[in-house]
């Protein structure tokens, strides 16, 4: 990851307002033979004691989860927007183009739950995400059977994170001439800065 002072946010409310907006990660760890193991997954924030929690759940009995077992340190990716910058919108020419973007990468240590913690990380999810506590689709609303049944297929757990790094790279090393050619081009002010 790029750690560039003028590639990097304001303040770290800016970058855990990233995160929260791209809640779709990319979980990264490493097996016992030293593989890579990724997987992609939507996650909730929790802050308790000063420290920041990555809660969601995987199937159980597949390479993530055994991975995990043997090894609780991932790696999680927040990804953004993102786009190719031609050098040809720039002022300056006979420069390289390149691609701006925002990612957030978070390293912690994974602790798994308990049933009972998986049942509740299942209902803040559902909630959350579907955005209405008595939608037919909350787990308050399901068969005690079937949440019994697919909690059996499924691992809780929360990542408590240890480190955020970020480099949201949107074109700030350019002249202001550049930036609105960019912003033209691109007809989106999302990825310029």
């Amino acid at each position: 990851m790029y750690n560039l002072p003028h590639f990097k946010a304001n303040n770290q409310e800016e970058v855990y307002a990233f995160m929260q907006a791209h809640p779709f990660i990319t979980m990264c760890c490493v097996d016992a033979n030293g593989h890579p193991v990724a997987t992609h997954i939507p996650v909730l924030f929790e802050q308790r004691e000063g420290k920041l929690y990555l809660q969601a759940h995987i199937m159980r009995k597949q390479a993530h989860a055994l991975a995990i077992e043997q090894n609780p340190n991932v790696l999680a990716i927040f990804s953004g927007d993102h786009a190719y910058i031609s050098a040809s919108w720039y002022t300056k020419q006979n420069v390289a183009s390149t691609w701006n973007y925002r990612a957030v990468h978070v390293k912690g240590i994974v602790h798994f739950f308990n049933n009972e913690g998986l049942l509740d990380l299942l209902v803040k999810l559902t909630n959350h995400f579907e955005g209405n506590a008595e939608s037919p689709s909350a787990v308050k609303n399901m068969s005690a059977d079937y949440v019994r049944e697919n909690m059996r297929a499924i691992v809780g757990f929360e990542i408590e994170v240890t480190t955020i790094d970020h480099v949201f790279k949107l074109s700030q090393n350019r002249d202001e001439s550049s930036k609105k050619e960019i912003i033209k081009q691109l007809g989106n002010d999302n990825l310029v800065d």
